[in-house]
């Protein structure tokens, strides 16, 4: 009986202690991206994205030839590798000192990343390569007016924190943002042309429409989405 009591307190222990380390690695990722301006709206799930593969990819003068937008696209799902590529490719971290693929201007950093898939809404903290689920809904009709958006994949959705925009004028700022956000969206275009998929980015948005369904902040605004999915 001493034993069977026993080994049921060594269980509930070994169980609690698995968990708060579980909850302590959640809280330092959480904890860094909220560093890296990522919002939480309750207590969303975290994924960690597989490395992205950084040795394959066709040569870049032949991708530059193959670079066109498509607004025609399949149904079908992206793989989790492709999306950890293709968000790598577009803003991630390249260097020791955390800056990224794309430039920003004054090394602001200011454009931050929203998935909006059939699966929900995350957002990309490129510091520790991962995901962030905001809602469980299915918000891709909110994307954009083009009929496609509702079926494609995946809308990605560029939202830049204004308050990380400092020391320009408010002329120079917004310019300045804008050019960050293309930079970002030839990235996808390049990574898109790469791996044989297509893609659009779009200016056609019911802007204050999306920033209330994925609750936004009055700091941030969107500026462009950009749609990925295979062909059609």
């Amino acid at each position: 009986m001493f034993k069977m009591q026993l080994r049921t307190v060594l269980l509930t222990v070994t169980f609690a202690a698995m968990c708060i380390a579980q909850t302590s690695s959640l809280e330092a990722l959480k904890a860094g991206a909220e560093s890296a301006g990522a919002e939480f709206h309750g207590n969303p799930d975290v994924i960690k994205l597989p490395p992205p593969d950084t040795t394959g990819g066709l040569p870049l003068m032949r991708a530059l030839k193959l670079r066109m937008s498509s607004r025609n696209f399949s149904a079908k799902p992206l793989s989790l590798q492709i999306v950890s590529d293709l968000l790598w490719a577009a803003f991630g971290v390249n260097r020791a000192d955390g800056r990224r693929t794309a430039p920003s201007a004054m090394n602001w950093q200011e454009t931050d990343i929203y998935l909006v898939t059939a699966d929900g809404l995350f957002e990309y903290v490129p510091p520790s390569h991962s995901l962030l689920r905001m809602s469980n809904k299915d918000l891709r009709v909110y994307t954009g007016t083009q009929d496609f958006v509702k079926d494609a994949p995946l809308s990605l959705v560029y939202v830049a924190d204004i308050s990380r925009a400092k020391g320009a004028t408010e002329d120079d700022r917004m310019l300045w943002v804008g050019a960050d956000c293309g930079f970002i969206a030839q990235n996808v275009y390049l990574y898109a042309a790469s791996a044989g998929l297509a893609c659009v980015v779009r200016g056609s948005i019911e802007k204050r429409r999306l920033a209330n369904v994925m609750q936004l902040r009055p700091n941030q605004k969107i500026i462009l989405a950009q749609t990925v999915g295979y062909h059609k």
